[in-house]
């Protein structure tokens, strides 16, 4: 019993310290990729094996001494979506509706498909961005509201949804906002409640999310955002609508919490993964669950999802098989400093092969 017991504490010391190495791996990495960009704030969240490790780097602004941390707030944009793929996949769980039924039939009177594409687009290609419908004309959008172009009105929803009479690309990936909007549409209507309120009641409290924020968000530990340039951006205005694309505001300490419960077999939350976890689309270059996208090295399996606005680029991923998860925000638009954070981690602190986030 006592060498048993000697082998268990030496599993367990063993453990502890190869969470600590990868953890001081993050940490090196990230800070001399921040060093090479110092005028960008980057917040990480950690977790291996349970354990959580936070990493801060920079200040909120470029016109600021604070230091970001845990709590400072970031837009998340896109990753939104992957909570919009939950609360869906949690409505087929309580038996509200089916992601392989047709979309019709839970869009709210207002709105009414084309005959000739009716009885062809099911919820989990919306989830999966292979509608075939038209997305938002983000030029022409941009031509009439340059800072905010995703302050859409239901006219815009409208000429989509009730004037596509026929799908160019079906079962093509092709990124699409309008189909997250559907998504939104759908779960408002299961449940009959609004968006907002079903991402807090049924994911926010649910996962004890205390400081991710919808629509009220001026709070005074949050990042100033920057284009590419480096100039300065207005956060984005999501309305009722395009809510579901990407309204969220959070930091790391929230979504850390969010990714235990995503590792963990407890609550509606956790069951919903074995949904969205499911590959729904691929080919060649990609394999794409419900919300999220889904990379493979062997026999080893991570999922994740990126988010890009006007002023902040963001990853989320995790493996269960490995036990870890990993939250990058940063307070620029930049998805190449999202990839690089994360791939050069992937490659040299949390997993062996290399594997690549790809554009």
């Amino acid at each position: 019993m006592k060498i048993i017991s000697n082998l268990i504490i030496l599993l367990f010391i063993s453990q502890f310290t190869f969470g600590q190495s990868r953890a001081k791996k993050v940490d090196s990495i990230s800070q001399a990729i921040h060093t090479k960009n110092p005028e960008v704030a980057i917040s990480i969240g950690f977790i291996d094996n349970g354990k959580e490790y936070f990493f801060n780097y920079g200040e909120i602004s470029r016109k600021s001494n604070l230091d970001v941390n845990e709590n400072t707030i970031y837009e998340i944009g896109s990753i939104t979506k992957l909570f919009t793929a939950n609360l869906i996949a949690q409505a087929q769980q309580e038996g509200k509706l089916k992601i392989n039924d047709f979309i019709e039939s839970y869009l709210p009177n207002e709105y009414n498909l084309p005959e000739k594409i009716k009885g062809k687009i099911k919820i989990s290609d919306l989830a999966s961005h292979q509608s075939g419908l038209p997305d938002f004309d983000f030029k022409k959008l941009m031509e009439s509201k340059p800072n905010q172009p995703l302050d859409i009105n239901k006219e815009t929803i409208h000429s989509i949804i009730n004037d596509s009479t026929e799908l160019m690309d079906y079962g093509n990936y092709r990124y699409s906002n309008i189909s997250y909007v559907l998504m939104g549409l759908i779960v408002e209507k299961v449940y009959a409640k609004d968006f907002e309120t079903l991402v807090k009641e049924k994911i926010l409290v649910a996962a004890q999310m205390t400081t991710t924020f919808t629509t009220d968000f001026k709070v005074k530990n949050r990042v100033s955002g920057y284009d590419i340039n480096g100039v300065e951006q207005e956060y984005f205005n999501w309305n009722s609508l395009t809510a579901p694309a990407g309204l969220l505001k959070s930091n790391t300490s929230d979504m850390t919490k969010l990714l235990k419960v995503l590792l963990s077999d407890e609550g509606q939350i956790s069951k919903a993964t074995k949904i969205t976890e499911n590959t729904f689309y691929k080919n060649t270059q990609r394999e794409v669950g419900f919300g999220q996208e889904i990379a493979r090295s062997g026999d080893d399996t991570f999922f994740y999802k990126t988010g890009d606005t006007f002023s902040c680029s963001s990853i989320i991923a995790y493996d269960k098989k490995s036990n870890w998860g990993i939250i990058i925000l940063i307070n620029q638009h930049n998805s190449d400093l999202i990839r690089d954070l994360f791939n050069t981690n992937y490659e040299q602190a949390l997993e062996k092969n290399p594997l690549l986030i790809r554009k």
